[in-house]
């Protein structure tokens, strides 16, 4: 197998993407955080102090998928064309899982950006939730469908 992002000299570098086509490409991940019955709670009844959590990770998450190249190392910075969260709080099992979709059209894929804004979204639910129980586990991160470019279609059985 050929490492591509290395150069001659065995130093990190950009692969470049310049010969490839502009297509439709679309990235969706997921993850969960496990949190307390007590943060469940306020959660779904907005009565935490600082604010409403969902709303806040929600744009937390977007603003990290436009960031991924500045805390990525050798991602490429993509233009996305769209990016969302959806949360689903599992009550039963004191579950939040946060599930992204992005965009864009473009040479090369998003989903980095996809997995950068299911953690960022999980880590700003874990900022706004530590005051109230410090034993949450981030967990479960990954990328569950890809489409667009070269490589196509996948998805995570």
């Amino acid at each position: 197998m050929e490492f591509t992002h290395f150069n001659d000299f065995g130093r990190a570098k950009m692969v470049s993407v310049e010969d490839k086509e502009n297509t439709k490409r679309l990235a969706v991940a997921r993850g969960n955080i496990k949190v307390s019955r007590d943060i469940i709670e306020k959660i779904t009844n907005k009565s935490m102090k600082k604010g409403d959590v969902l709303s806040v990770a929600q744009i937390a998450g977007i603003m990290g998928a436009k960031k991924t190249s500045d805390i990525i190392p050798m991602c490429h910075n993509i233009f996305l064309t769209g990016a969302d969260l959806q949360f689903i709080v599992d009550e039963k099992n004191s579950l939040i899982i946060a599930e992204s979709t992005v965009k864009t059209t473009g040479k090369t894929g998003v989903e980095m950006e996809a997995l950068t804004a299911v953690s960022i979204a999980l880590l700003t639910i874990y900022d706004m939730c530590k005051a109230v129980d410090k034993g949450m586990i981030l967990s479960e991160i990954k990328l569950i469908h890809k489409s667009g470019g070269k490589s196509g279609e996948y998805n995570l059985v």
